[in-house]
């Protein structure tokens, strides 16, 4: 009967408890990722809304030239030195992670610092708004990627808590910030209020992990990753540089005031735009997690994150086509009308855009870098020539049914090359860093 005793103990003993602890240990992760982009949200959105209140459509356009502009070497420095962190060094021993993380951040910044260098020189070749514009940015740019740089170290700690602090502060510097360029009322002053709020909560970033970064170890990280790094600096260009030339373009068929009308467009679908811009800081590195403990569900895990945005992402759309037209007024001002004829095909588009990045998690975690290489030029290209080819044959409005109908063609891209990369995946070691 002892056997048979212990046996049936065996049973009592739930074998999935420590599931279940993993379980409750994903989810608190998973939910400070959502705080997170829920501030990193309400941020962006109060800095679209603001500006575009301030200084109307077309000075609005000007603006989003910058923030475009920003969001290519934004995803410059996340190719080179933090999107090869997420993948390789979450969850891993923590000597491991600070050693990393010094040099990951040290890279952000002199990509910052390098960037920034030529923004200063092209600011007055460029003349006027523009390029004050840029001349500012250029000051700041160190900071706005060192800021994002401690983002994604964080979450690949699974430290979120600390990375929605650095967002609180940046959030609570931006209040004074906005309220001083509001009196100065141009567009070099907002630039200037948003990236000096992303330097206060650079340095926060600094003594909440007690690391320094290390710009001189930025060379022997860029030839460690240099594998993955060259493939998500192509990748991740491609991305912005897109979205960069469809600003361009469209500026140059329809107008600037078609752009700030896009952004405020895209301003009303912020929560799910941040979410998909800075996704790999949650999801990547749960997704290489699931992928070291739970190999066959990293698909489903996939399928679901990806579903589950496109799905939020259609919802809050539909919402918003209720809004009235003064409540509209009373956040975007001017914009709001261009904006309100745009709702439709933005919404499809970052539904479209949030199914795919279910699949980009996938493949980030496999490290199947030519894989996802191909996927995201594959879109990029998409992405430019219908923005502006719409541009061309129906103005503002086609410029956004075309990218609509890209991103969703990209996704299917994206799962079609998930799908093939699974069974070929072999269990990596853990990585350790080296130190110098």
């Amino acid at each position: 009967m002892t056997p048979r005793a212990t046996e049936g103990e065996d049973r009592a003993v739930p074998p999935t408890a420590p599931g279940r602890a993993a379980g409750r240990a994903l989810a608190g992760r998973l939910s400070w990722g959502l705080a997170d982009q829920a501030a990193s949200s309400v941020t962006n959105f109060a800095v679209g809304a603001y500006v575009a209140r301030s200084l109307g459509v077309t000075a609005f356009g000007v603006f989003s030239l910058a923030w475009v502009t920003y969001g290519v070497v934004l995803n410059v420095s996340r190719g080179l030195a933090t999107d090869p962190l997420v993948v390789r060094f979450s969850g891993v021993p923590e000597s491991s992670w600070r050693a990393a993380v010094a040099r990951a951040s040290g890279t952000a910044l002199g990509v910052g610092g390098a960037v920034g260098a030529v923004c200063l020189v092209a600011g007055p070749v460029l003349g006027g708004r523009v390029g004050t514009a840029f001349a500012c940015l250029g000051v700041l740019l160190p900071g706005l990627l060192l800021q994002d740089a401690w983002r994604f170290a964080f979450f690949a700690a699974g430290a979120g808590r600390k990375a929605f602090a650095n967002d609180l502060v940046c959030g609570v510097a931006l209040v004074p910030a906005m309220v001083a360029a509001d009196r100065v009322g141009s567009v070099a002053a907002f630039v200037l209020a948003w990236g000096a709020a992303a330097a206060v909560a650079a340095a926060y970033g600094c003594l909440q992990s007690g690391i320094r970064p290390r710009i001189g170890g930025a060379r022997g990280w860029l030839g460690e990753q240099r594998d993955l790094g060259s493939r998500y600096l192509v990748e991740n260009v491609s991305l912005s540089g897109a979205s960069q030339l469809r600003a361009y373009g469209l500026g140059a068929i329809a107008g600037v005031g078609a752009v700030g009308a896009v952004r405020g467009a895209e301003l009303l679908l912020g929560p799910f735009l941040a979410v998909l811009m800075g996704l790999s800081l949650v999801t990547v590195p749960e997704a290489a997690r699931v992928l070291r403990q739970a190999p066959h569900r990293l698909g489903a895990f996939c399928l679901v994150l990806g579903g589950g945005q496109a799905v939020a992402a259609l919802l809050w759309g539909g919402a918003l086509l209720l809004v009235p037209d003064r409540l509209g007024e009373l956040v975007l001002g001017g914009v709001w009308h261009s904006a309100a004829a745009l709702i439709v095909p933005v919404t499809l588009g970052v539904a479209g855009a949030g199914l795919g990045t279910g699949a980009a998690a996938g493949l980030r975690a496999l490290g199947a870098a030519r894989r996802s290489l191909r996927c995201q030029l594959f879109a990029s290209l998409c992405y430019v020539g219908g923005g502006l080819g719409g541009a061309a044959a129906a103005g503002t409005a086609g410029s956004a049914w075309g990218v609509a109908a890209a991103t969703v063609s990209g996704s299917a891209v994206w799962w079609l090359q998930l799908r093939s990369a699974l069974p070929e995946h072999r269990p990596d070691p853990l990585p350790e860093a080296r130190t110098p």
